[in-house]
């Protein structure tokens, strides 16, 4: 928590001087009321002195007014401290996130990243703020208050040595209980939306199986851990503004007995009382609002460790110290003896793979399940590095590439397309902002997506729901391939990016790439036979090894996986 808020609260260090300057004097101007109070009952009001009252009530009307002002900037400026410190927090936990590499995001999971940049910051942003507007008031207040409560009544003011250690030991004893519940509560939270989280993206997967019962009793069980955690903390923390008043009551209580005798024996006088009670009041107040914030501290110190441990994790795609920045070729990617290990597996998921693709060839990926193919896509776009060989782009590592240089080189259609929530238009100029809508209308055309775009109310501007629910898996799949043209990269790499669609589209798509593709590499994973069989060259993976490379034909008679899956999908006819 020190560590986080030296780091992100060190820029507001003249906002934080500028709060503790201007809470100081509302503090003092605040203060000061009660002894001017004092004297107006004893000298003005019980002696009927109408111009010590006409004059007294001045001086406090101009205190007031200095306290009001200057308390309400000290606030501003605490919360300004405090809002950019959250913006700050949440600003570098996105871009930290969003360069981690697809191993550093499934380590944490998708859910706890989300609550750690939302709900985690807002804990730790409430604390900041709570310590610059009421924290830092909290022991000026107890300081001149102590001092103007001996000041008025030296005997009176024993209370004070009571009352004070009583409630800073009955709330440190909540806050010790409280501690380790809060700590329960952000993970049951974590927990609470991985499980919504995965019931509303599987929602059609739910009912396809009629598990909706199961799922809800899933949720039920998460939600009421979570509770249960929220309840007892609730507990805690709702006995904390009793026992503040219970403390202060009896003080109260005791201190007009104990000045009863006094003032009776002319010891002491009337406004005096008054000024030390609401001293008495003013410092246990402090007290409380220190202790409350005391109280919100472990909280926001288990959020704290929690952002800082997603800031102190490095990303395993690290950028070279001097990357290359510029191609002079057109986009040969190159595999040498490439192997990908996922950590703490005991057998790699690729092993020596090598080949190469030129610009103008198309170099086809398949095989069964679970061979590789989506992880050798991953390794191509710099997603994970591979674990052993490399992978070379116009004779350049893609290590030693700038990420940048990189991406602008490779344009990869995922397996499972995704559309950004927005219109059609938006979405083909995520891949170039400078695309004219002659390039986003040439790309549709050439995906197959024209028709079906321009039979929609508004085109281009049609609206796009997120994650593109409101169109099919075919339309979703010809507008992500829409996106990856208008970029006009120098390698193409389609993962299983034409499943959805039947096979004269799939046809018609393929013709109107040739064309297109003629100086760029192609990459085409497909589980069809028909997609690939006329590719320059097929790679056939087999439990992540190649087990086969060459055309169509030469793997029809020298690679028997090869001739497996095309006996499963295609007569003896078709195959030739």
């Amino acid at each position: 928590m020190n560590r986080l808020m030296r780091s992100f609260l060190l820029p507001y260090k003249k906002l934080l001087v500028a709060v503790f300057a201007f809470q100081f004097v509302a503090v003092a101007a605040t203060m000061t009321l009660p002894t001017l109070n004092a004297m107006l009952i004893d000298h003005g009001i019980l002696k009927g002195n109408t111009n010590y009252i006409l004059k007294i009530g001045v001086v406090m009307l101009v205190l007031s007014f200095v306290q009001a002002v200057f308390g309400i900037s000290a606030t501003w400026f605490g919360s300004r401290a405090g809002m950019g410190f959250g913006r700050d927090i949440r600003d570098r936990l996105f871009h930290t996130v969003t360069g981690f590499s697809t191993r550093e995001v499934d380590s944490f999971g998708a859910p706890s990243l989300i609550i750690r940049i939302t709900n985690d910051v807002q804990q730790v942003q409430t604390l900041v703020v709570m310590l610059c507007t009421s924290f830092i008031s909290a022991p000026i207040t107890i300081v001149i208050g102590v001092y103007l409560a001996v000041r008025e009544d030296g005997p009176l003011s024993l209370i004070l040595v009571a009352s004070i250690p009583v409630l800073l030991l009955s709330i440190g004893t909540i806050v010790i209980r409280v501690i380790p519940q809060y700590r329960d509560m952000q993970e049951r939270i974590d927990k609470m939306s991985q499980v919504l989280r995965e019931q509303i993206v599987g929602m059609r997967v739910v009912r396809a199986f009629v598990r909706e019962p199961l799922e809800t009793q899933r949720f039920d069980e998460a939600n009421q851990r979570l509770t249960r955690t929220a309840t007892l903390t609730s507990r805690y923390m709702s006995s904390m503004f009793p026992t503040v008043m219970l403390v202060l009551n009896v003080s109260s209580a005791a201190a007009v007995w104990v000045a009863a005798n006094r003032i009776g024996a002319g010891q002491m006088q009337i406004g005096a009382l008054i000024a030390f009670l609401t001293y008495l009041v003013q410092i246990l107040m402090a007290v409380m609002m220190a202790t409350f914030v005391a109280v919100m501290w472990p909280r926001a110190s288990v959020c704290a460790e929690r952002i800082n441990e997603v800031l102190d994790t490095d990303s395993s795609i690290i950028t070279s110290p001097t990357p290359v920045t510029e191609l002079s070729g057109k986009g040969t990617l190159e595999f040498r003896n490439v192997g990908f290990c996922y950590p703490g597996a005991e057998i790699p998921v690729l092993s020596n793979v090598s080949f190469t693709t030129r610009p103008g060839q198309t170099t086809a990926i398949i095989g069964s399940t679970g061979s590789g193919k989506t992880t050798l896509v991953n390794l191509v776009a710099r997603l994970i590095d591979s674990t052993e060989g490399s992978i070379l782009i116009d004779d350049v590592d893609v290590r030693d590439l700038e990420p940048e240089t990189l991406w602008k080189r490779v344009s990869v259609v995922p397996q499972r397309p995704y559309l950004f929530s927005g219109t059609i238009r938006s979405n083909l100029l995520f891949a170039d902002p400078n695309a004219s809508e002659n390039d986003l209308w040439k790309a549709l055309e050439i995906a197959q997506a024209a028709d079906f775009v321009n039979a929609m109310t508004d085109k281009l501007d049609s609206p796009i729901s997120q994650g593109g629910t409101n169109v099919s898996g075919g339309q979703r799949q010809r507008l992500a391939i829409a996106r990856s043209l208008v970029r006009n990269p120098g390698i193409y790499v389609f993962d299983d990016s034409f499943s959805a669609l039947d096979l004269a589209t799939d046809a018609r798509l393929r013709a109107a790439l040739a064309p297109i593709t003629s100086d760029a590499a192609l990459i085409i994973v497909a589980q069809r036979v028909s997609t690939i069989k006329h590719a320059d060259q097929i790679l056939v993976l087999d439990d992540g090894e190649c087990v086969g490379i060459g055309t169509h034909h030469e793997l029809l008679a020298n690679c028997p996986t090869y001739a497996e899956i095309v006996e499963s999908q295609m007569t003896a006819e078709e195959a030739a």
